[in-house]
């Protein structure tokens, strides 16, 4: 075993040891560091001692009480993080999210892959990430409300424009990061546009940002196809999750001429042989907020709903898994490849199993990972930053079109690194040593801090 790859091995050791119970975080810092040895060898200024052990470990982990009241009078207490990773380009900048299965490991593996995929946006971003195990489904607005104020009154004190900027995730929408902007102009006293992201875009958001991440997923896709002589025109898809993320892919696919057939939710998936109708699908979602069961009852005779289904399974040309980390498996890879499935590209954060990337991967699949694919929206995160510093409002042609350049830019670094470490097509491997050269390069400029 070389010297480089007898170091990571022994790091990835100690890592598992240092964070216990925390298998998202591991997985996170395994693929990353698995393609690392290479770089180690062929510049030698990255081997210097603890360089990389301090990528590794977040610059500051802060855990908090969230006390609040519900509608019947009763107190409850929900934990929440904010996990402060790297800020050596940048501010810390990641969402937050409010979802039951947040812990501190799996903050810790959204802020590391934030760490890379912000690295490669070239806005001058560091890595971050938050939340709480507060469930947000089935509350009142006014339960909400209350959570996030409670929630902000701690979180106040450790962000700003300079120094942590966060935004949404799974569960924090326009409504609560409203809530939590508001609660911070409140104990504050300051307009602060800049402090959050993924504001309204009538009090300092970003045109397009709502949109940015699918947007981005189906850009970065484009690119992979156009490389093997193909279009977005004509091709059928699949794509797993009702949210946000999910619902701007299958718009931005349906505006490129493609094929959008499913969705899905925890409880199952819905398949449309005419095509996701966009309307019907946000009605549900994103007004009544109800399970994606019942797209199927309205729809018609052209859906159909599978309890406990699985998209993977439905023949496509392309795939976007874009709903939460690990859902699609090594069976699905198989049976995506069975199907014929010429690109994958992750909308969600690292949705899809080591074992299944393999499988892609080997299959001859173009495969976009997570931090570079779904890096759309932290781009024009970054993008509501600048025009909240200028207090300008750029129209949504200037952000699609921003976006439209910052996504193609991704990807011809991942593609042209991966090139220059011999690993011709493998977007995982650019992707990881591209942002890291960008992280290491500041931390080796800043010194040992």
């Amino acid at each position: 075993m070389s010297s480089s790859k007898a170091r990571l091995a022994a790091l990835r050791t100690d890592l598992e040891r240092r964070n216990p119970a925390q298998p998202e975080f591991h997985q996170a810092a395994t693929e990353v560091l698995d393609t690392l040895a290479p770089v180690l060898a062929a510049r030698p200024e990255y081997a210097e001692p603890g360089l990389v052990e301090r990528l590794c470990e977040p610059e500051r982990q802060i855990i908090f009480r969230v006390p609040w009241q519900d509608d019947r009078g009763e107190v409850q207490v929900n934990r929440g993080f904010r996990v402060e990773f790297n800020s050596a380009l940048g501010p810390f900048k990641g969402g937050l999210r409010f979802h039951p299965s947040v812990n501190l490991g799996v903050v810790k593996f959204l802020g590391f892959e934030q760490v890379f995929k912000n690295a490669l946006t070239g806005l001058g971003i560091g890595g971050g990430k938050g939340g709480s195990d507060f469930d947000p489904r089935g509350r009142s607005d006014a339960e909400v409300m209350r959570f996030c104020q409670s929630f902000m009154t701690e979180l106040q004190r450790h962000i700003g424009e300079h120094t942590d900027v966060p935004a949404g995730d799974i569960g924090v929408g326009g409504r609560e990061i409203g809530y939590l902007f508001g609660q911070y102009r409140r104990i504050t006293n300051r307009w602060d546009a800049g402090v959050l992201t993924g504001k309204g875009q009538g009090w300092g958001g970003s045109a397009m940002r709502t949109e940015a991440t699918g947007y981005g997923s189906v850009l970065f896709a484009a690119e992979m196809l156009r490389l093997r002589g193909e279009e977005l025109q004509g091709q059928a898809a699949v794509v797993s999750g009702s949210g946000n993320v999910a619902i701007y892919t299958i718009e931005k696919l349906t505006r490129s001429g493609a094929h959008p057939m499913t969705c899905s939710d925890s409880e199952g998936c819905v398949v449309d042989e005419k095509g996701i109708d966009l309307e019907l699908l946000r009605q549900i979602k994103e007004v009544e907020r109800a399970r994606v069961s019942e797209y199927a009852k309205r729809r018609g005779a052209s859906a159909r709903y599978l309890p406990g289904g699985r998209v993977w399974d439905v023949p496509c040309d392309i795939a976007f898994p874009s709903a939460t980390q690990n859902e699609l498996h090594a069976d699905d890879a198989l049976a995506l490849v069975r199907n014929g499935v010429k690109a994958v590209s992750e909308g969600a954060n690292m949705p899809t199993t080591p074992e299944a990337v393999r499988i892609l991967q080997d299959a001859g699949v173009a495969f976009g990972p997570g931090k570079a694919a779904n890096a759309g929206g932290v781009a024009v995160s970054a993008l509501e930053m600048r025009q909240n510093a200028s207090r300008d409002a750029w129209t949504a042609t200037r952000v699609e079109e921003e976006l439209a350049v910052i996504m193609r830019d991704i990807h011809q670094v991942a593609h042209d690194t991966a090139e220059r470490y011999g690993l011709p097509g493998d977007y995982v491997a650019g992707a990881n040593i591209a942002g890291f050269e960008r992280v290491a390069d500041a931390m080796l400029a800043q010194g040992l801090i």
